[in-house]
């Protein structure tokens, strides 16, 4: 969700060559409702010494979307992402531009089929102890119910997890009247295992805020950057209640180990947990997927258990258009399918638009990488 004193460079194509490497790809045939371009990408965030080729196309595009949480509910596909707006918000360090107020909720029966966008599932102003930014959502079904779960920063400015319901996959979703005791920080992630038992993964550094929390302490004097030679900052993880709405005992620190077993480093920013965390399962084994910020990967590791310890094992995706990266990743109808976004429609960091394109493994189970774009 954070843009930083790079993504000026970044944008103007400082950076650009090394994202376009890589093998030439076929564009996605997805379709959508939604046939309103948004306005014509800022000409100086739109590199000019290569034209990018895109692997996959938008879903929608008439309005901007980001950080795309999608689930199979009922056999078809629902997906929860931000809903980007232009705020007229300065950039800055810690992601003020990112100035979100509401959620749609977008849906198709198949990957490539068509998109419908169901409108507004959930807006800020029906949100009593919220302040502003409404980032990165994630849902879930249980007990009948349908849970959105989102970070918001409250009246004190402090990013807190709320969680609102629905009888409906697309809302529209009330939300309780206070955040989830004992949550902070940002980008949830709700993973249910085969026993049950639900699981809520999150935390952001930088602008998430997540360096900041010391237990359950919140210091706003802490610097973003921890030293090099420190334990990289983990994701937290808490078991939920039955009644999804509650943890059901404390959080905890989410170890990502090297191949050595042991924890990855602050300076080791092409491997360290950043934002965006995603847990799936796959023959049994639990594969926890992350974006490293600032170096602009998705990356993933693997585990035995849902709380981990997690072992890192390679990059899912290389860099996309845009600063940001963050994605899900689902099955459907036999194939497994990664979304994401990037900057296509606008060139804008705080403009995206979301995709999908298929997630492809090898024989023992690791994912190959991706080549989001490349040059003409």
């Amino acid at each position: 969700m954070l843009v930083s004193r790079l993504s000026k460079a970044y944008l103007l194509g400082f950076g650009l060559p090394l994202l376009l490497a890589g093998a030439a790809c076929q564009s996605n045939s997805s379709s959508s409702e939604a046939t309103t371009a948004p306005p014509a990408a800022d000409s100086a965030a739109t590199p000019t010494a290569a034209k990018p080729k895109f692997l996959s196309a938008p879903l929608v595009r008439d309005i901007y979307t980001a950080d795309p949480s999608a689930h199979v509910f009922g056999g078809r596909i629902y997906v929860y992402p931000s809903h980007d707006i232009d705020a007229g918000v300065p950039e800055d360090d810690n992601g003020a531009h990112f100035a979100m107020r509401d959620y749609h909720v977008l849906s198709m029966d198949s990957v490539g089929g068509r998109v419908t966008d169901h409108g507004v599932a959930l807006d800020i102003k029906d949100i009593p102890w919220a302040g502003r930014q409404l980032w990165a959502p994630d849902a879930e079904f249980k007990n009948g119910t349908y849970y959105l779960y989102f970070p918001v920063k409250d009246k004190q400015d402090v990013f807190r997890l709320g969680v609102a319901t629905s009888t409906a996959p697309t809302g529209p979703f009330k939300a309780d009247p206070q955040p989830i005791a004992g949550s902070y920080s940002i980008d949830p992630n709700v993973f249910t295992d085969a026993d049950g038992q639900s699981y809520l993964y999150f935390g952001g550094i930088w602008g998430g805020q997540l360096q900041r929390w010391r237990g359950a302490q919140y210091d706003s004097t802490v610097a973003p950057n921890q030293p090099a030679q420190a334990v990289a900052i983990g994701p937290r993880v808490a078991r939920l209640s039955k009644d999804m709405r509650s943890f059901a005992g404390p959080v905890q620190e989410v170890q990502i180990l090297d191949e050595n077993g042991k924890p990855l480093l602050a300076g080791d920013t092409k491997r360290r947990f950043f934002e965006g965390g995603w847990l799936h399962k796959y023959q049994g084994k639990y594969y926890y997927s992350y974006s490293t910020g600032d170096t602009h990967l998705l990356v993933y590791a693997v585990g035995d258990k849902p709380t981990g310890p997690f072992t890192y094992k390679g990059v899912i995706m290389n860099p996309v258009q845009g600063w940001t990266t963050h994605h899900s990743i689902i099955e459907h109808k036999g194939k497994w399918y990664i979304f994401y976004h990037d900057t296509e429609l606008s060139g804008k960091t705080h403009l995206r638009n979301v995709k999908v394109t298929e997630l492809k493994r090898r024989p023992d189970g690791s994912i190959e990488t991706i080549e989001p774009l490349v040059t003409q």
